[in-house]
């Protein structure tokens, strides 16, 4: 996979606190983790609740739950933020 390829973050909202909102906390390491291997990322809301998908090249490459991501961070030390790099890089 080229280092420069684009990924698109689809994401959906998910309840916290007793409101269901879109919230991009949970996606900073991941973010940090994709930008750091030299990818674009772009975040796209969804409807689909509690969900984040990893688009290259127009295919869902990764899919996990959004409340299963470390809050915050760096993402180096989340164990599903190194599955979702692998599968981007494995991609292309």
């Amino acid at each position: 996979m080229p280092a420069n390829a684009k990924v698109t973050i689809r994401y959906g909202k998910y309840e916290a606190c007793g409101t269901v909102e879109y919230r991009e906390d949970r996606l900073d390491g991941l973010q940090a983790v994709l930008k750091a291997d030299g990818h674009q990322v772009e975040l796209k809301q969804i409807e689909d609740w509690n969900v984040v998908e990893l688009i290259v090249n127009g295919e869902t490459v990764y899919t996990c739950k959004i409340t299963e991501l470390d809050f915050g961070g760096d993402g180096q030390l989340d164990p599903l933020c190194a599955e979702a790099l692998q599968a981007v890089q494995m991609a292309y």
